[in-house]
């Protein structure tokens, strides 16, 4: 049974094949798969030639919502050759609820505050419910509607359009469809938030072991899922804390000891932190530093803290609770203030480092150093296929997630090598000490950029290796030199807001556009064509030395052996490998880019080549062709 849906080219059948294979013997597989091989078309093939017809679902997760709409016009090809049914699955969100998007102070609420007050709409009062388009879907021809997914397999905007012209509730109806579903694009959270994954899994009517998961963009993973397990809690969070005692009569938490009396007190357990622990942007603090602090100004024992912290959480609930009949987004800074202070005495030494956090909105960080226990749906699944185009080291990738006895293997570009020259000078760096004790370096890289732009009239991104970076050049009037449009990313941008940018300077021929490697921009967006034909990375993205990496370089080097290549290293090349890839989406596409530190000679995944005139050599290499 060939699925394939277009003609072959490189190595497509073999990671098909390959992919087949594990898949049918349950086991893992972790690929690198370069630009033009087509990474979510063949292992949707792959999977669905050894899961069909066998009751196995297969889970793509991705990060993005462009990458969810790959994924369904995928299947829709594939669909012309056998019927193969997908649903998109989206957090559920007031854009995608009819009845929410009505109300504008709904917009900021999280998914886990939205499920709340929609289990309220959906309670009936008589034979009606709050919810018109909950009540329609319980009074419809499901089947009718499931006919329209597996038919169209619409995008997810569509299936919205769709919903609210017949007026049905969008995530209702979903979860209608996932048992039937073949193919189920969803977040990553549906997956690897545990509270979430439970819902999941009863959704679909099948037991997690009857999974194929597929990880789009895999090289993401490990950070993600760090991130997922790291518990903090910031000064301003107290603060709203604080408010919200007060505004709901301040309630004693147990005799003598009020909301707003625990906020003080942690509040002064954060300055001592501060002033004792904190070395530049953030230290390391003892992991029973506050609860030992707690106990002590509190004069109360481990018991009756942890009583205390569900006394919070407790009365969260009841904020929540009067808040859900009032149709009000339920949230709660109490609750949230309890569930932190429980998850903080819950982290345990071995995986997790304590720290303090500097800054306008200082905070306590509770760093997962492991991704281990939080990447376990991958070991309980029946397959799973890690993909990315910058995933090596492999064997480095399948420890840390703890993949026994998995399948590796490394699959190149089918397009011509010739299509993209990478080059890098030997005579500036950024690296800090460098940039502060070497006269003139900053402005030798200036000069470098400036030049750069100017000798060819192409669309440019500049790739700071950090947002500080950026905003020296932004301030030193670098834009205004180089002469051209010049587009930014900004810190926090809104989603709409960025593309809204990308947009910009597609559209702008002959555009600067300034970036940061590993930003948003760096990852997962696409520059065909003219877009995007000179890349210059200024600098290479090492974290910057805190207590933090450098808690990670020490457990990585306990795990691994070399704390510094898998905690720096490693993911520093990733990240530049991730922004030279905007450059060649496709087999005619044609760029040059050029890294301003001598750094780069020394990582091994960066085929790079000394040019002590790289003026000269970009535009000799323009001048034998164009896009």
């Amino acid at each position: 049974m060939d699925l394939f849906p277009y003609q072959y080219k490189g190595d497509q059948q073999s990671i098909i094949r390959l992919i087949k294979k594990a898949v049918t013997d349950g086991r893992s597989v972790v690929i690198e798969s370069g630009t033009g091989t087509g990474k979510t078309v063949v292992s949707l093939t792959g999977a669905l030639e050894a899961a069909l017809g066998t009751g196995k679902k297969i889970i793509y997760l991705t990060r993005t919502k462009s990458q969810q709409k790959q994924i369904i016009s995928e299947v829709r090809q594939i669909s012309k050759k056998v019927s193969v049914f997908c649903v998109g699955l989206q957090g559920r969100s007031s854009s995608t609820c009819p009845m929410m998007a009505l109300d504008s102070d709904l917009a900021y609420g999280t998914s886990e505050e939205l499920s709340k007050l929609c289990s309220e709409y959906k309670k009936k009062n008589g034979s009606s419910s709050s919810c018109k388009f909950y009540d329609t879907i319980e009074n419809t021809d499901i089947d009718l509607h499931i006919d329209f997914l597996k038919n169209e397999h619409p995008q997810s905007e569509e299936f919205v359009a769709y919903c609210k012209k017949k007026e049905l509730c969008p995530y209702e109806l979903v979860k209608y469809a996932l048992p039937h579903a073949d193919v189920v694009a969803a977040p990553y959270p549906f997956v690897f938030m545990p509270h979430v994954m439970d819902h999941f899994i009863q959704w679909l009517s099948v037991p997690i072991s009857e999974m194929i998961i597929i990880v789009d963009e895999a090289h993401n993973l490990p950070n993600y899922l760090r991130d997922v397990m790291t518990c903090e809690y910031s000064l301003k969070s107290l603060e709203l804390a604080e408010k919200e005692g007060k505004d709901w009569k301040d309630p004693e938490i147990c005799k003598g000891l009020s909301v707003t009396d625990l906020v003080a007190v942690v509040r002064e357990c954060m300055d001592l932190a501060l002033s004792e622990y904190l070395d530049g942007d953030d230290g390391v603090i003892p992991s029973t530093f506050l609860q030992d602090e707690l106990m002590d100004r509190l004069g109360m024992s481990s018991v009756s803290l942890t009583a205390i912290y569900k006394g919070l959480v407790d009365f969260g609930e009841i904020i929540v609770s009067q808040k859900k009949v009032q149709h009000k987004l339920p949230r709660t800074y109490v609750g949230a203030f309890g569930r932190f202070l429980m998850e903080w005495s819950a982290c345990d030494e071995e995986t997790y480092i304590s720290l303090i956090v500097g800054g306008e909105n200082p905070k306590f960080q509770a760093f997962c150093l492991d991704p281990y226990e939080a990447a376990e749906p991958l070991r309980a699944c029946w397959s799973s296929i890690s993909m990315s185009g910058t995933l090596e080291p492999l064997a480095d990738y399948s420890h840390e997630i703890g993949l026994e006895d998995c399948i590796e293997e490394t699959f190149p570009t089918p397009f011509s090598k010739e299509n993209l020259k990478l080059l890098y000078v030997d005579n500036v760096s950024t690296n800090f000490e460098e940039m502060k004790n070497i006269p003139d370096t900053y402005e030798n890289i200036k000069e470098y950029v400036i030049k750069l732009v100017r000798c060819v009239h192409k669309n440019t991104a500049v790739f700071f290796s950090s947002y500080a970076l950026m905003d020296r050049f932004i301030a030193d009037g670098v834009p205004e030199l180089i002469d051209r449009e010049v587009f930014f990313e900004r810190r926090g941008m809104l989603q709409a807001e960025l593309m809204d940018v990308v947009s910009d300077f597609r559209a702008s021929y002959g555009s600067v556009l300034f970036c940061v490697t590993g930003g948003r921009i760096s990852e997962g967006l696409d520059f065909p064509d003219k877009d995007m034909e000179l890349a210059i990375l200024v600098g290479i993205p090492f974290p910057k030395p805190t207590a933090k990496v450098a808690a990670l370089q020490r457990y990585c080097a306990f795990r691994f052996g070399n704390g510094w290549e898998h905690a720096v290293k490693v993911p520093a090349m990733r990240k530049m490998r991730q922004a030279i890839g905007r450059l060649i989406r496709s087999e005619t596409d044609r760029g040059v880019a050029v890294i301003l530190d001598r750094r780069v000679s020394t990582m091994e995944d960066i085929k790079v080549e000394l040019t002590k005139d790289p003026c000269k050599e970009v535009q000799t290499f323009f001048s034998y062709g164009q896009k």
